[in-house]
């Protein structure tokens, strides 16, 4: 008798595992699929246009009746950031805690999609049953409130997946990190650990929350200057202590930045943030006080383009104007990329005369994420059979996959990730399958997905080499050249330096135009394409560039 075929659980990053951002995993045992996370990425230096990166969901529209619900660890936007392109796709309930749905709302309301979403509250301590999965949420601590692991029940054993976190035993919100459930799953056995990455190249421990208000406490005691404070949206714990100290020193409040007020709304409606009556002002009312009376909180930290802070540093806001009453605070450290736009910032301000703290040593910022002591206390307290790093670039998995191998894991049981290439377990073993379909997808303005490889590669073409148009009328009936053609240069050439190339490339379409019809053509691809040919040609031996050449014809006789 052939002998059946025993099923394995799959575990199928499609996204997180390659750089920060759009993170997103796939869980699969037979007939059963769980999602942890749907996050967006922020597009690379070359991505011209482009405004949003997400994770290709076509694995997910395959198996869409597998699909048993959607978990969020957090409300980052590169945890849930491209919840609602999927749920255009695909309609799935979706589970979060209070916080974490809260800001969803926001961007399902954006979307229209709030009437027909399932959106499940769960709280820390709660389980649920999905298919043959059983999915339990772990208090963890990060730099946004409400963030849980995930402790996956499943037919081949537990998955803990951490999400984003750090060890905080002193937080704001007075809820530390469940470290005695971890200990407790360690003890029952954990199959596989997933576990964040970001910091395992900083030694020691992340400091707590408590101690940027420590800080903020001692600038703002004696400051005369406005006080504006850069920081992450959706660090409410951040924005809270901000707000106890300007009560504390009889500073009114004023928040700028959409998704600042945004998130700020959220917590405030749903109990998570406490703000006197009275200490909120409009943008507009700030003129009514004098400066040391006033605290500035606004988005832009990461040197966004677009963002408050970046249009306060250009002169570009429409209600606030920086100077040398104002002390500028940035609460936050670079995102690996973002270093250039955040020393741009720093520069425009500088220039303008205003006052910076941005150095780590005032303590004006801490990490949301484990450094190396705090990921060995987990990895020591879970005890996986088999360990695979998330939420990082290579370098940090790599370094995380050697942290895992000097605390004693052998190394055929790590396995370092790659987007789309499910880790398949078996009560035993387990080992690397075959790719599934994965990749980016862009999003431009409305277009999700009209911008592929190619559309990027014409936008990185013209911004490098420019575009030269070659435009002429005819008549292909009759095959007469009715004009000369025009030329016209965008990116390109400098049209009174370059008089004489632009001459030759005239005489040159004109030639070309004029040999089709000696022949007997009348396509008109046929000859654009030979225009095209030949002066694309003559620009690289006089010039040794490549624009992109764009023949226009116009044919009379239709």
């Amino acid at each position: 008798m052939a002998k059946t075929k025993s099923k394995k659980l799959k575990v199928i990053p499609l996204g997180g595992v390659d750089g920060i951002g759009s993170n997103m995993t796939v869980f699969e045992y037979d007939q059963d699929i769980v999602i942890v996370d749907c996050g967006i990425s922020f597009p690379e230096d070359d991505m011209l246009g482009i405004d949003l990166v997400i994770p290709d969901f076509s694995y997910l529209e395959q198996n869409e009746d597998k699909i048993r619900g959607l978990l969020l660890t957090h409300g980052h936007e590169d945890h849930i950031g491209a919840v609602p392109f999927l749920l255009k796709q695909i309609n799935m309930p979706v589970y979060g805690t209070k916080l974490t749905l809260g800001i969803l709302e926001n961007k399902l309301t954006e979307h229209g999609l709030m009437g027909g979403s399932h959106l499940q509250e769960i709280e820390a301590g709660d389980s649920i049953k999905l298919g043959c999965f059983t999915a339990e949420f772990i208090r963890v601590n990060h730099s946004i409130a409400d963030s849980v692991a995930i402790g996956l029940h499943t037919p081949k054993g537990v998955v803990v997946h951490t999400g984003d976190f750090k060890i905080d035993l002193t937080p704001i919100d007075g809820a530390p990190i469940d470290l005695h459930r971890f200990a407790e799953l360690g003890k029952k056995g954990v199959k596989l650990l997933l576990c964040d990455s970001t910091n395992v190249e900083r030694c020691g421990y992340t400091a707590s929350e408590k101690v940027v208000g420590v800080s903020f406490d001692r600038i703002f005691e004696g400051c005369d200057k406005r006080i504006v404070i850069a920081t992450f949206s959706s660090n409410i714990h951040r924005v809270q202590q901000i707000i106890n100290a300007s009560v504390k020193y009889g500073r009114k409040v004023a928040i700028t930045g959409r998704s600042m007020i945004n998130v700020l709304r959220a917590a405030e409606r749903l109990g998570y943030m406490d703000i006197p009556e009275g200490t909120l002002i409009e943008l507009s009312d700030m003129k009514r006080y004098k400066m040391e009376q006033l605290t500035l909180i606004t988005t832009g930290s990461q040197g966004e383009p677009m963002s408050a802070l970046y249009r306060m540093a250009l002169g570009e806001h429409s209600q606030v104007a920086l100077g040398s009453d104002d002390l500028v605070i940035l609460s936050s450290s670079p995102i690996p990329g973002n270093e250039k736009l955040i020393s741009h910032i720093v520069n425009e301000l500088l220039k303008r005369g205003v006052n910076m703290i941005r150095d780590n040593a005032m303590d004006v910022h801490v990490s949301g994420h484990a450094c190396m002591e705090e990921l060995k206390i987990i990895h020591t307290l879970l005890k996986p059979d088999f360990f695979m790093p998330v939420h990082g670039e290579y370098k940090h998995l790599k370094s995380h996959a050697m942290l895992a191998a000097d605390l004693g894991m052998e190394e055929n049981r790590i396995f370092i990730p790659e987007t789309g290439k499910p880790l398949e377990l078996s009560s035993k073993k387990a080992q690397f399958g075959a790719l599934v379909p994965c990749g980016q997808v862009y999003v431009d303005g409305y277009g999700v997905g009209d911008v592929g490889s190619s559309v990027l590669k014409e936008r990185r073409h013209l911004a490098e080499d420019g575009m030269l148009i070659v435009t002429f009328t005819v008549d292909l009936q009759e095959r007469l050249l009715l004009s000369e053609p025009e030329i016209i240069s965008k990116g390109f050439l400098y049209m009174r330096e370059q008089e004489s190339l632009v001459e030759d490339i005239r005489a040159l379409a004109m030639k070309v135009i004029l040999e089709c019809f000696g022949h007997g053509n009348r396509d008109a691809n046929s000859i654009k394409n030979k225009v095209k040919d030949a002066v694309a040609s003559k620009l690289y031996s006089k010039t040794k560039k490549k624009p992109m050449v764009l023949p226009i014809l116009t044919d009379i006789s239709l």
